[in-house]
């Protein structure tokens, strides 16, 4: 065991009514516990039914006649608060269940000194609403046993009866590793939590206060938009660079993303880690503000990442400029221009993001802008790189919209097919169907891209579109939204995109 790790069993009752750990391995309790809740830990989600469910499963025991009620396990930081000169246990993991049973030996006793409970929690609306509202459930709970010797023989048990297992350690480092070891045992974890772990691994030589920080930013992040951009957006987009299908990102494929770490002397890694560690540099100095320089992208989508501290980076990174692009933000006011904003619009109707194909055909259109964005698009844009960005995002368009044209049902098996620009049935062509990403990533800069897609991207034959074709030139007769064009397959005539049948394309009047 690490000599920094110590393990102990905890009563409730010790823990938070006289602030100790009952019994650690020398069979010596820990006096002067000082329980608190880091600023990097996650808001109290617990609802009523979580709370009540916990109720039940200790009633359960109680009846059961069980002497030892094993509630779960509880890691603590152990560190110093220089402010106050003491020693406080910064609680990594079991903060739900403490502060449940906070307000549980509060509702059953209202005379108790709980000094854990006397702490501020962070200004959120979970904790705003959570606690109050758990605590009422409680009450209410206990307030249906009539008899007090039953209330005092409940309270009893969960002071004396229930334990808790501790995980205590000085290395916070050590502790994010256990806390997540745990949860890998007793549930999946998604794929970004695991990669979470391995990179807080690689920061062990940082300053605690720093690694904290890091933790915090990661956890102030949604937690499923940040799965949502590692599995749909930057796995699909790593892999479709490289000519691969991407499937599903999983615990046996995150190595993608785990990086070069610091022991990794190669030339190609060293010639990566100083890339990062120049743009780090520049950005933290006043050279862009003196100079009136722009700031140097640390990251591209289609290289190796740095692993530790720089992944974080990375993913925040990453996490802001497809907020921007969900939100439509910059996505219309900076990055695409009011003309081409008008496809953005109408792609945001009910009908065209409900729906396994559209939003498989909506995320081909985003990573392609993505990449882009992340390969050609500075952070201070001139006239002429939004003019290119603007012919771009109706290239990337006409390119994930004619599959979106070409089939009734599509599913993902046809949309890899498509960007591996193979056929999707035997003896079926399907137009434009190549690997925008390569072409995106080969190309050395934006006007060579821009050429070789004017080469590439081939109207549609009015025979091939199985999309509806009404309605093509109408707009919306609602008042909020009356300038937007209801068919997708107008940008297509308007950017003549469409032959008829004689070869002939059709164009917007």
């Amino acid at each position: 065991m690490s000599p920094n790790l110590e393990l102990a069993i905890t009563t409730i009752g010790d823990l938070l009514l006289h602030n100790k750990i009952t019994q650690r391995e020398e069979d010596k309790p820990i006096d002067d516990i000082n329980l608190e809740i880091p600023e990097y830990q996650r808001p109290y989600k617990w609802k009523a039914k979580n709370v009540i469910q916990l109720w039940d499963d200790i009633l359960e025991a109680k009846n059961a006649n069980k002497e030892i009620y094993r509630v779960g396990t509880l890691i603590l930081h152990k560190t110093k608060k220089k402010e106050e000169d003491k020693i406080i246990h910064n609680i990594v993991d079991g903060q739900q269940r403490t502060i449940t049973f906070s307000l549980l030996l509060k509702a059953l006793d209202s005379d108790s000194d709980i000094r854990f409970l006397n702490q501020r929690l962070a200004d959120n609306q979970y904790n705003k609403n959570n606690v109050p509202s758990n605590f009422r459930t409680l009450v209410r709970r206990v307030n249906n046993i009539e008899d007090e010797k039953e209330k005092e023989k409940l309270l009893e048990y969960i002071q004396d009866h229930c334990e808790l297992i501790v995980v205590i350690t000085d290395d916070i480092s050590e502790a994010f590793q256990f806390f997540d070891s745990q949860n890998a045992r007793g549930k999946k974890l998604y794929p970004h939590d695991l990669l979470k772990a391995y990179h807080l691994r690689e920061m062990n030589d940082m300053e605690a206060a720093e690694i904290e920080r890091t933790v915090k930013d990661w956890e102030d992040l949604d937690q499923k938009i940040l799965s949502e951009l590692f599995s749909e957006y930057l796995y699909r987009v790593k892999e479709w660079t490289k000519g691969n299908r991407a499937d599903e990102l999983t615990e046996h494929n995150i190595h993608k993303f785990k990086g070069i770490t610091r022991k990794e002397n190669y030339p190609y890694a060293q010639f990566y880690k100083g890339a990062y560690a120049y743009s780090d540099m520049v950005n933290n100095s006043a050279m862009p503000f003196v100079a009136g320089i722009r700031n140097i992208n640390a990251f591209q989508l289609d290289t190796p990442i740095i692993a530790g501290k720089p992944f974080f980076d990375y993913a925040k990174h990453y996490f802001e400029v497809l907020k921007d692009i969900r939100k439509n933000d910059k996505y219309e006011g900076v990055y695409i221009k009011e003309y081409e904003s008008e496809i953005i619009k109408t792609l945001n109707l009910p009908r065209y993001t409900n729906g396994t194909g559209n939003k498989i055909t909506r995320l081909l259109f985003d990573t392609a802008i993505l990449l882009y964005i992340d390969r050609f698009c500075p952070e201070r844009r001139t006239k002429k790189d939004s003019e290119r960005l603007d012919q771009f995002v109706v290239f990337a368009f006409i390119w994930a919209y004619s599959l979106r044209a070409q089939y009734i049902n599509l599913g993902w098996a046809t949309a890899q097919n498509y960007i591996m620009g193979g056929a999707i049935r035997q003896r079926e062509s399907v137009i434009n169907s190549f690997n925008v990403y390569r072409v995106i990533t080969e190309a050395d800069s934006p006007d060579a891209l821009l050429s070789m897609l004017s080469d590439m991207v081939k109207p549609l034959p009015d025979g091939k579109i199985k999309a509806k074709k009404d309605d093509i030139d109408k707009k919306n007769d609602k008042d909020e939204d009356k300038d937007v064009y209801q068919n997708f397959l107008y940008y297509f005539k308007l950017h003549k995109f469409l032959e008829e049948a004689d070869g002939n394309q059709k164009a917007a009047p």
